[in-house]
């Protein structure tokens, strides 16, 4: 595989990665507008979306933070990690 080929399939899975992100974050507005829906239907007494709201909101953070966050890995971090834990 050549250079050319190995940026094109780097390209192709960051944009797959996008799109899950995007995807991810469609249902999780759903199914809490849902649920917001719900509690305000059963007299929007204890906020119980809330556990709902904030523990999948940890796992879309969490989700963004691999998708936008973090810098791909590059030829230099792999040789600098050779370096690092090869034997004299």
């Amino acid at each position: 595989m050549n250079e050319q080929d190995q940026r094109r399939a780097a390209a192709i899975a960051r944009i797959t990665d996008k799109r899950d992100f995007r995807n991810h974050a469609v249902i999780y507005a759903a199914v809490n507008t849902v649920l917001l829906v719900i509690w305000v239907a059963s007299g929007a007494g204890y906020f119980w979306p809330i556990w709902v709201i904030a523990g999948w909101g940890i796992g879309l953070a969490a989700h963004a933070w691999r998708v936008y966050g973090q810098r791909p890995i590059s030829e230099a971090d792999v040789i600098a990690e050779m370096d690092r834990t090869s034997t004299p």
